[in-house]
């Protein structure tokens, strides 16, 4: 039944989460994340499916528990700009469309 598949595949996705989550904790001393506000992405409609799927909010309360445990720490931090500031040098190279995923720092060469 459709029900069954949809359980399935939650059970599926949230086992995929523990694992990643339980990966990222162990393999790390301190992890970065944006403190994205998911029900405001959620507004965009041609995100809005994909920020669901991901199960964003999951994720993080994984990670934040999992940190706790592990005496590893956890940062969030204000996504404006994440994707515009070079992490290493500090240069702004502007706005991006949002299919840019990576992007290399014109100044100091650093990938992103």
């Amino acid at each position: 039944s459709k029900a069954k598949c949809q359980a399935k595949a939650a059970n599926q996705r949230r086992d995929y989460l523990h694992k990643l989550t339980t990966h990222l904790v162990k393999q790390y001393d301190v992890i970065v994340i944006e403190d994205l506000k998911t029900k405001n992405l959620q507004k965009n409609h041609h995100l809005a499916k994909s920020i669901v799927n991901a199960s964003w909010r999951i994720f993080r309360q994984m990670l934040e528990y999992k940190c706790e445990w592990y005496g590893k720490k956890l940062i969030a931090v204000d996504p404006k700009n994440t994707s515009r500031i070079c992490s290493k040098c500090g240069y702004n190279s502007g706005a991006k469309p949002l299919e840019i995923r990576e992007w290399t720092c014109s100044k100091c060469q650093t990938k992103h």
